[in-house]
């Protein structure tokens, strides 16, 4: 969206990831992580993004909304079809990738309608409540933008974290000696090597931009109505910015990357919640599996064209199994 419909969303919707309004979601990260974890830790052998990445964030998503675990998996199969981009694997069986999109963007339309009519009448402390009971004048989001935003927010706040847990493990086992740095000093490091996952990973590939105004830009001459094509990952790896940018360094800072999509209005809502969530889920996976190593090659999405977000659709990791935390409480 641009402006003037761009800020009024954006400034809806901003006053519920305020710092304080995401106290409670970022203490229940450590809470779903903990649970996530707890489901696959005596396997010894799992598919890192079927038992950790896929569900994780998306979990948190859903709990912030307010979405019931028993629609999880309806929300996950229509969430792989929108940014499955146009892999078999991701399209349920359906052959139309044209029908597929429409399905899941009409399930999760009619899901989240049915969960924020009952809201309106039932309100919880959730993010769908706070949405639909905003009192501030005519600043709320209209009923019919509380589904779009809800697929972009489990779209966007779903898939992008999964990948940049993904990657990043393969990362880890591509650089042991920055594994070992970081699970030296897990509270230390931590911050930075989050940071540098995203920089790396780069999980949004591109955006789409228009040219507002004639100028040049790095020798070209561009006109205003011209389309441009923003490719983060290249951005991160600009040696003009970062020095030796093909290395993977967990103590790299200064970072100045543009994983959450660079500064200005269009920055990345979520960013702190998905800053947090990587920070939980490779702290405890570095603690509750220390030994926890990749198994083989990741396997990517088979894109149609440039795919918006660089998926993985299987990592296999291996580890030695321990005990459920919650057997042990």
């Amino acid at each position: 969206m641009d402006d003037p419909r761009h800020a009024r969303q954006r400034g809806i919707v901003g006053r519920s990831f305020t710092p304080r309004r995401l106290q409670g979601v970022l203490d229940s990260v450590e809470t779903i992580c903990s649970e996530v974890i707890d489901g696959m830790c005596e396997q010894g052998e799992v598919d890192l993004v079927e038992a950790i990445s896929q569900p994780f964030p998306l979990l948190v998503i859903c709990d912030m909304m307010g979405i019931p675990r028993s629609e999880f998996q309806t929300v996950l199969d229509a969430t792989n079809v929108i940014l499955g981009a146009g892999d078999p694997d991701m399209l349920g069986g359906e052959e139309d990738i044209v029908a597929a999109l429409f399905g899941a963007g009409i399930a999760l339309t009619e899901l989240m309608n049915e969960i924020a009519e009952d809201r309106r009448v039932n309100p919880q402390d959730d993010l769908t409540s706070a949405l639909v009971h905003n009192t501030v004048g005519d600043e709320m989001l209209a009923p019919h933008e509380i589904a779009p935003f809800f697929i972009l927010l489990a779209v966007a706040g779903n898939d992008t974290t999964r990948t940049a847990t993904s990657i990043g493990m393969h990362l880890l086992g591509q650089n042991p000696d920055q594994r070992k740095i970081w699970q030296d000093d897990l509270e230390g490091v931590t911050p930075t090597a989050v940071d540098e996952i995203v920089r790396v990973a780069s999980p949004v590939t591109f955006m789409r931009r228009t040219v507002t105004r004639d100028l040049e830009l790095s020798g070209e001459q561009l006109s205003e109505g011209d389309k441009m094509i923003l490719f983060y990952g290249a951005a991160n790896r600009d040696p003009r910015v970062f020095a030796d940018p093909e290395r993977f360094d967990v103590r790299r800072d200064p970072n100045p990357h543009v994983g959450f999509g660079g500064p200005g209005p269009h920055f990345c809502l979520g960013a702190h919640l998905a800053r947090r969530e990587l920070s939980v889920i490779f702290r405890q996976l570095l603690t509750r599996l220390p030994d926890i190593e990749v198994a083989g090659d990741p396997v990517h999405l088979q894109a149609i064209g440039v795919p918006l977000v660089g998926g993985v659709k299987h990592l296999p990791v291996r580890f030695t199994p321990t005990k459920p935390l919650a057997a042990t409480r």
